[in-house]
């Protein structure tokens, strides 16, 4: 399947944009379309051997005119000048001075003429689309709403209403556009991020090329001030990178040669030279930049609702609309100018765009709050779906601690503690385990590789191989245990991992390692125990270590010496017990198949594995574990906005159409129930961004 996108230049109504993407997504050939409205753009799921722009176009073409189709450039703006350059802006501005002359001029004649002119000014783009879309047998849009309503009150001599009527949805449509780009230059500040360039060195000298052009292994120069193009590790220099657009943390972090940089930082001072280690396109600011992008791609079901709610909405008003007029005249011999205002006050009124703008842009603006916090949500679906968690479960080694293992004390039973490192650092050596890691810095001398022979690694329980002709076992005691050795219990009461070495079938001794608890972690197990949600932790760590880490940050629950295998069937328990949706959040390395199988999947520091990427619904740039925290608040803050935005557009509305009904509300009271409204609605939509 291969994702294509596309610009919609010009499109200014939400409303549309959902008909557009119903369409297309209609088509045969396409497996999923998906509009947004906040970006104008178009994206589509299709596979390899198809093209179907041209149907693409023609559907668009169809639904609106004057929208056109290109191939998808993130620079494309859809704000105030595009606007302004079609000559709308002018047109208003004509609208407008014709409308306070009339409103000034006392001549009948010359005033209703002024009104006719400024109205077909300001106008006549709305008749055309309507006209062309009743041809089409297409009714109940804005356009027919507007069209229908204006021209029934210059036919009952209601000139000014209908003037201002069409004029204050045109200038609604302009400030909308004005608040909506606003929003999405706010929200996509991120997008800075992508490096335009990158200087590759040749020969001694650097050449200025695309980022996209340049391949593993080659050297790249980064001077100060400019952005780090791709991944890779520092071969020369010393410098201060910014990290904030990456992962939201402000304070500089220092690199020097032998150091990973990740592209999208900032060099502050130093030349830097670096070696690239990733092609641009799995590169992690393009990793980023596509989970920015396509995010909106996943709607949450309140937006899905909204828009099957529109749909059935407008017609119904209509028919409430005609019955209004209908009813009292036939039945009750009422007079037909009174009850046709009214009905027109209804048709104002009815037009959906408030709901189907502000919910969509509410759960934009939380996904790029989000981000400047440093945590990525690849959908509206997920950031709804934060707020209905009921359990979160903890990886524990390098999420909730450090994952920075230190050998604290060695044990021997012979008194040869020498020789307890000695074999575990060369069976340790080939194994890429944190644990393992720290035995061999421990040992700190060259590891003759040739001595080791027979190497064998089992996940979850420890190593075998055999060293100078001795068959050498390290790991769990369990593992001892299982080979038939006799093992000594070194569980140590402070809560530190033991590994335990056999040499020739015969216990020599242990090595106790220690890992630092993060700071953030206990404030934030606290705060969401205080939340009344369920606190996991799930490790492949032995108890009596589990059990010191749970007791400190009072977690509900633990589980330990899970193997792999095992943490998915402990975590598919869980679920089954959960009353609402369960969070995984893991360390992005080991954790894939629980991330994947969690409603919610956290990936912390994740972005070096293209496999936690893949599996996450969340991706969390620092090893921060609060920010689990932060982005349950955020979704939060966004679900409150938007139902804001529902009940003030319903509430509204509904208080105006029983206004109208009973003559109490007139045009311009209509006119904000709709325009009003909608700009009241984005406005609130912007305010999540200060989440």
């Amino acid at each position: 399947m291969v994702k294509i996108k596309y610009n919609l230049n010009g499109l200014d109504c939400a409303n549309c944009a959902n008909k557009i993407e119903e369409r297309v997504d209609k088509l045969s050939n396409i497996e999923k379309a998906n509009v947004n409205f906040v970006n104008k753009t178009l994206t589509i799921e299709v596979t390899k051997d198809i093209n179907p722009f041209d149907d693409i176009n023609r559907i668009v073409k169809d639904l609106e005119p004057h929208i056109k189709v290109t191939q998808y450039n993130s620079s494309k703006g859809n704000g105030f000048w595009d606007w302004a350059e079609k000559g709308k802006f002018i047109e208003l501005i004509v609208a407008i001075i014709m409308f306070v002359s009339a409103v000034l001029i006392s001549q009948e004649t010359v005033r209703i003429v002024l009104f006719i002119s400024s109205y077909l000014v300001v106008g006549h783009d709305v008749l055309f689309k309507a006209g062309n879309n009743i041809i089409k047998g297409r009714i109940f849009d804005e356009n027919f709403l507007m069209s229908i309503a204006t021209i029934g009150a210059i036919l009952i001599t209601e000139y000014p209403e209908a003037v201002a009527v069409m004029l204050f949805y045109k200038i609604g449509i302009l400030v909308q556009n004005l608040a909506v780009n606003h929003s999405k230059k706010s929200i996509t500040a991120l997008m800075n991020i992508k490096p335009e360039y990158a200087h590759l060195k040749i020969n001694g000298k650097t050449k200025k090329i695309k980022p996209e052009e340049v391949n593993i292994g080659d050297t790249i120069v980064v001077r100060p001030g400019e952005k780090v193009p791709l991944d890779g590790i520092v071969l020369k220099g010393n410098s201060m990178l910014d990290t904030s657009a990456l992962t939201g943390e402000s304070v500089p972090v220092s690199v020097k040669a032998g150091r990973d940089v990740l592209s999208g930082s900032i060099n502050q001072n130093g030349l830097l030279e670096i070696e690239v280690k990733k092609e641009f396109s799995q590169s992690t600011v393009h990793k980023i930049l596509e989970l920015v992008e396509n995010a909106s791609s996943k709607k949450a079901n309140t937006e899905n609702f909204i828009t099957k709610f529109a749909r059935y909405y407008t017609p119904a008003v209509v028919g409430v609309a005609v019955l209004l007029t209908l009813i009292p005249v036939m039945f009750f011999s009422q007079d037909l100018s009174i009850w046709v205002y009214r009905s027109l006050v209804f048709l104002v009124i009815s037009c959906p765009c408030a709901l189907v703008v502000s919910i969509p842009l509410g759960f934009f603006g939380g996904i790029g709050a989000a981000s400047k916090k440093g945590v990525l949500v690849k959908g509206s679906n997920y950031l709804e779906g934060l707020n209905t968690i009921d359990t979160v479960v903890f990886d524990k080694t390098g999420t909730i601690t450090e994952g920075v293992f230190k050998v604290n004390k060695i044990v021997s039973e012979a008194g040869k503690k020498k020789d307890v490192l000695y074999y575990a650092a060369h069976v340790e050596f080939y194994s890429n385990h944190p644990i393992a890691k720290s035995i061999v810095k421990e040992y700190n001398k060259e590891i003759n590789e040739a001595l080791v022979s027979e190497h064998r690694e089992i996940a979850g329980k420890g190593v075998k191989a055999d060293v100078e002709g001795h068959k050498v076992i390290v790991g769990k005691r369990t593992f001892l245990q299982d080979e038939g050795i006799d093992v000594k219990d070194y569980q140590d009461v402070d809560g530190k991992g033991v590994v335990y070495v056999a040499v020739d079938g015969t216990f020599v001794g242990a090595i106790l390692i220690g890992d630092k608890i993060k700071a953030d972690s206990f404030k934030t197990i606290e705060k969401l125990n205080k939340k009344n949600i369920s606190t996991v932790m799930l490790t492949g760590d032995n108890s009596n270590v589990a059990e010191k880490v749970a007791r400190d940050l009072k977690f509900k629950r633990i589980f330990s010496e899970l193997l792999p295998h095992q943490k998915v069937e402990k975590f598919e328990d869980i679920s089954n017990q959960a009353k609402g949706n369960v969070a995984f959040v893991g360390d992005g390395i080991n954790d894939a198949p629980v991330i994947a199988r969690s409603d919610i999947g956290f990936a912390m520091g994740g972005l070096g594995s293209d496999a936690a990427i893949e599996a996450a619904d969340v991706v969390v740039m620092q090893d921060n574990p609060y920010k689990v925290v932060e982005a349950m608040e955020i979704a939060k803050k966004t679900r409150r906005i938007v139902w804001q935005n529902i009940v003030l557009a319903l509430g509204v509305k509904g208080v105006v159409l029983i206004l109208g009904a009973l003559g109490l509300a007139s045009m311009w009271e209509a006119v904000f129930a709709d325009v009003g409204v909608s700009l009241l609605a984005v406005l609130n939509s912007i305010r999540v961004l200060k989440a």
